[in-house]
């Protein structure tokens, strides 16, 4: 179980409204991550896993060195446009592309990033995926989506058909639209 933090509670952008009295099982603050985009169960699983967003962030960019992700920096854990004083999070298209193709190796990422919808607090509130090839190109099932003003519209979108999984990343488009058809 994982209990929600007051900072974590009080996260802009997408959400699932999670408040400080509450605790959810790991599985659904997951589904809430990949599925609503959710930035306060990203901080309350960071919080969870590592002790503190900065000890997460830590954890994150030490992977990232692992796998090889030379050109990537993380700053926070939720992907928000960074506050006062803070850096920007930086990748780039080929880590990113790392990065999927080592999620791509672990089937129960793709059961959270490859639906489409799902109930939240016993089906009150209904989370609604911001990837919209889900569904609409055959073997969709992933990746995540991602926005903010000064990096526009991106994507890592994955599909697996006769066996094959094939991995794009775009960044940068204008709308959701034109990253959806690029």
């Amino acid at each position: 179980m994982v209990q929600v933090t007051a900072e974590a509670a009080k996260t802009g952008g997408s959400q699932v409204y999670l408040d400080p009295k509450e605790q959810f099982p790991l599985e659904e603050l997951l589904y809430a991550l990949a599925v609503q985009s959710a930035n306060d169960a990203a901080v309350a699983l960071a919080i969870h896993v590592a002790g503190s967003k900065e000890g997460f962030i830590a954890l994150m960019n030490q992977q990232a060195v692992e796998l090889g992700m030379k050109s990537s920096s993380f700053h926070s854990v939720h992907g928000l446009p960074p506050a006062e004083g803070q850096k920007p999070d930086e990748t780039t298209a080929t880590d990113l592309a790392i990065l999927c193709r080592e999620l791509a190796k672990r089937p129960e990422a793709l059961k959270y990033t490859g639906t489409k919808e799902r109930g939240f607090r016993d089906n009150k509130f209904m989370m609604h995926n911001h990837n919209h090839l889900l569904g609409a190109v055959d073997g969709c099932d992933g990746f995540k989506t991602g926005y903010y003003e000064a990096a526009g519209f991106s994507i890592a979108a994955t599909a697996k058909r006769v066996g094959v999984r094939i991995i794009a990343i775009v960044m940068g488009s204008k709308d959701r639209k034109v990253r959806d058809a690029k």
